[in-house]
């Protein structure tokens, strides 16, 4: 397949070329083993392609060879590769990718002679960025030696003329170098006459036209403008032959511009009507292409598919089987563990709870229980001194077993809160202790989240409990204000004071601690006061 590609492109005819090389790189593409068949047929197609103009189908095609180029067993594929795509860089004005492939191509190259070669085509980009200095540069020492082609020795005088050819332009167009820019161009000519090759003929003729047309010689300028335009036509390159003879037009004079000026619309229609036959000749093919490889694809996806079908249904099956199995067994282990464990948390609380009131009723209670019942067992109720004394202690158990009640009853957080929370402070309140509240009613309590305000009733509430115990105070004072944000509490009494009773801290309020930290407050004690007890708490609210 592919020997009769390079049979078509040898001849010529580059559109059956095409076509085999195509049939060829479609053959390989799947088989690695067969990597040199396909990037070297991929890399004609693109070569194709760009003598067509057809860059961004070239690139396209270029780039599937990309991934084989590590699997060949010759350097040169990788290397060319790399060419074209620098070339087609080159040809859609991309100069910095152009560079980017080149230098690439540069690293994979072997020989001395591929290696200049590959200089001076990063010198040519150079040259149309017009850096001249920096073709110059890699072009002086690459002419000073005649490097050969040792593979295929007829092209060693092809690159030399072609690198004498960038070098002399380069000097031209940097200027101040008449003399070398000369002698490049008489060298390079000299050799191209040897090759006997009218197409290399077009771009020696022409580097004479623009030194002569630079250095003012109108004459001179015209005999080569016709001389690289009658090689154009001999090598029936027809690009070549237009753009020579738009040289011709302009370096002419008036009458033979006229005359050659009607040849230059009639070829360039001709060329366009010609492109675009081409174009859509090589379109067809990619298309055709295309659609073999998108059917091939197709019937071997079909088949595939009916072979799988029936194992993908089963397994299916299988997945959402164990699926549905799984995500019951997890539900129900989920259903029983969080049951479980909240069972678990509500006896815990309802023991500590439980627990707790009964501590708290054998402290406060028991002993004025045992003092009324020694009463009620001497008898003599009937005196008036007995009975005030049994009802005072059926008072007291009464008021005592009420605060207890109260301590651990729902607390209310609607707009009833504040009542209730000045009502249990109020509870404290006795003959011997004056009680003073501020701020309260400046407080906008509907905007406090239930939790704080619940957190805020038993930490005033534990704080009373501990001023009745243990601070034997007669006054005090409980202050709430709003700033940025936050709630301050400040509470003072008279009583006696942190530094003659440490256990107030230790056991009484670290409750109160406590509470404050899980709402995201902090608290200070005032430890050092030996006249009253004084905290602040604040919280966000």
């Amino acid at each position: 397949m592919q020997e009769k590609a390079f049979t078509f492109f040898n001849s010529g005819k580059h559109d059956s070329a095409f076509f085999y090389f195509n049939k060829t790189q479609l053959l390989c593409e799947p088989k690695t083993d067969y990597a040199d068949y396909y990037v070297e047929s991929l890399n004609y197609m693109v070569e194709i392609l760009q003598r067509y103009g057809n860059y961004y189908e070239a690139e396209t095609t270029l780039i599937k060879a990309f991934p084989y180029l590590e699997k060949t067993t010759n350097i040169k594929y990788a290397v060319n590769a790399y060419t074209f795509m620098g070339y087609n860089y080159l040809f859609t004005y991309d100069y910095e990718k152009a560079l980017y492939y080149h230098k690439k191509a540069l690293k994979k190259a072997v020989s001395t002679f591929r290696k200049s070669r590959i200089l001076s085509e990063i010198a040519f980009v150079y040259m149309q960025q017009k850096k001249y200095q920096e073709a110059i540069n890699l072009l002086e020492p690459i002419v000073k030696y005649k490097i050969e082609d040792k593979i295929t020795p007829s092209k060693t005088n092809y690159q030399r003329a072609a690198i004498l050819y960038n070098l002399g332009l380069s000097y031209l167009y940097l200027g101040n170098h008449k003399e070398q820019a000369l002698k490049c161009f008489n060298e390079s000519l000299k050799i191209t006459l040897t090759l006997k090759d009218d197409y290399e003929l077009i771009g020696s003729y022409h580097s004479f036209y623009k030194y002569y047309e630079k250095y003012n010689n109108p004459k001179l300028k015209k005999i080569n403008a016709e001389k690289a335009y009658y090689c154009a036509k001999r090598a029936k390159s027809s690009t070549n032959e237009i753009n020579m003879l738009a040289q011709l037009i302009e370096a002419d004079d008036a009458k033979n511009s006229k005359k050659h000026w009607k040849v230059y619309i009639r070829k360039s229609d001709s060329l366009i009507v010609s492109r675009k036959k081409a174009k859509n000749q090589f379109a067809d093919i990619i298309y055709n292409s295309k659609k073999d490889k998108e059917e091939n694809l197709e019937l071997k996806n079909q088949k595939a598919e009916k072979e799988l079908q029936l194992e993908r249904q089963k397994n299916r099956n299988i997945i959402l089987y164990i699926s549905i199995v799984f995500v019951l067994s997890a539900f129900l282990f989920l259903f029983l563990h969080l049951f479980k464990k909240s069972k678990k948390e509500k006896n815990e609380a309802i023991y500590i709870s439980e627990a707790r009131i009964s501590k708290k009723l054998d402290t406060e209670l028991a002993n004025d229980l045992y003092q009324t019942l020694i009463l009620i067992k001497k008898g003599n109720l009937e005196q008036n001194e007995n009975k005030d004394q049994l009802l005072n202690n059926l008072e007291n158990i009464y008021s005592k077993t009420r605060n207890i009640s109260k301590e651990n009853s729902f607390i209310t957080t609607d707009e009833n809160y504040v009542f209730e929370l000045k009502e249990m402070i109020s509870g404290f309140k006795t003959e011997k202790v004056t009680i003073l509240l501020q701020g309260f009613d400046v407080v906008r309590w509907n905007q406090i989240e239930k939790n704080k305000k619940i957190m805020l009733y038993r930490v005033l509430q534990e704080m009373f409990r501990n001023m009745k115990k243990h601070s034997e105070a007669s006054l005090v004072s409980v202050t709430l204000k709003i700033s940025n944000s936050l709630l301050t509490v400040l509470y003072a009494d008279n009583g006696v004071g942190t530094t003659n009773n440490p256990l107030i801290l230790k056991n009484g309020l670290q409750n109160v601690e406590n509470r404050i930290k899980t709402i995201k407050g902090t608290i200070t004690f005032d430890k050092n006061s030996d006249k009253g007890f004084k905290v602040s708490f604040t919280f966000p609210i």
